[in-house]
């Protein structure tokens, strides 16, 4: 095992234990009434969490793409409460404009979509062309995501703070794909805890006398499920090595990928979750929800699969029917 696959195993098992010990139902309801997880976020800082993908120089831990991906996909599987995904992202893009990042939490614009917990931003990192910016915060047009219902806000445009440009390789779609990727990640982890949620359930809930999970109807349905799962997981993890060796911009197409696989695999399985556990699913007390409406959040964030699909049509189309077959090949 190489040091790189050392630094990554601590790392996740840093996550892990941290979003186990402190992230549950609890707090995400407390998150969606607009409860600012204050410890869980000093945790995560004083672990060094928020700067992590920033090179050493910068102030970080120099994390590749492929690192955080697995980073992100443990934030999936506890849907976890603090932005932090964002601000990982947000402050590689800053260092890779030559821009140290801020202490505390940075939101990532993209577009014109809100900014997660932008009210508690001490900056907000945009993306213009080449250009990075970064923008103070915190953002102050406030509002909530429809599906999560947790604070999403937008910030107000300003003078920058700093401005920095970024090298070949990110491009000008570098904050989508960043937050594509991200977003992806954060579906693939949820999955595995929505199936977890489903197979228990269906394992222990009774009709005429034995478990429903007996019955051949349901076993298809969570052996369904099981097969998204993989195929998200798989996508998403090509996607994170693919950006890793060539960069963001010349990943788009692993990216676009698994921002397709990761969506279709979150509508599938959330409706066999909910077909499966009934109306308990949709309680207020019963955690299933938590994680579909952020699957369902994070389906629609950074591109749906939709605008992703077109856009790999574009490019193949663009490139010709000649390149089609040496281009699916090729990767």
């Amino acid at each position: 095992m190489s040091d790189t696959d050392d630094l990554r195993t601590i790392l996740l098992e840093q996550v892990e234990r941290l979003l186990a010990d402190q992230a549950g139902p609890d707090l995400l309801r407390a998150n969606e009434a607009g409860t600012w997880p204050e410890a869980l976020w000093a945790e995560a800082e004083a672990l060094g969490l928020p700067t992590a993908l920033a090179p050493e120089d910068k102030g970080g831990a120099g994390l590749g793409w492929g690192d955080a991906v697995a980073v992100w996909h443990v934030l999936g599987r506890h849907a976890s409460p603090i932005p932090l995904g964002e601000s990982m992202a947000a402050a590689a893009l800053l260092a890779a404009g030559g821009i140290a990042p801020r202490a505390g939490l940075l939101g990532l614009a993209v577009g014109r979509e809100p900014v997660a917990w932008g009210r508690r931003a001490v900056a907000v990192v945009m993306v213009s062309g080449s250009a990075v910016l970064l923008q103070p915060g915190p953002a102050t047009r406030q509002g909530k995501a429809p599906y999560s219902r947790e604070p999403a806000d937008h910030a107000a445009p300003g003078v920058p703070g700093a401005e920095g440009s970024l090298p070949e390789g990110f491009g000008p779609d570098a904050a989508l794909l960043a937050g594509a990727l991200l977003n992806a990640a954060r579906i693939a982890g949820a999955l595995e805890a929505v199936l977890d949620m489903t197979v228990e359930y269906a394992n222990t809930r009774k009709q005429f006398g034995r478990p429903i999970g007996g019955f051949q109807a349901v076993q298809q349905l969570l052996a369904r499920c099981a097969g998204e799962v993989a195929a998200a997981g798989v996508a998403v993890a090509h996607a994170g090595r693919a950006a890793d060796r060539h960069g963001l911009a010349s990943a788009e197409f692993e990216i676009a990928s698994a921002k397709i696989v990761a969506g279709e695999a979150a509508g599938t399985c959330a409706a066999i979750a909910h077909q499966v556990h009934a109306a308990i699913g949709f309680t207020d007390d019963h955690p299933l929800h938590l994680f579909t409406r952020r699957m369902w959040e994070w389906r629609d964030g950074h591109g749906a699969e939709r605008v992703w699909a077109r856009r790999i049509g574009e490019a193949a189309l663009k490139r010709g029917g000649d390149s089609l077959w040496a281009d699916l090949t090729a990767r």
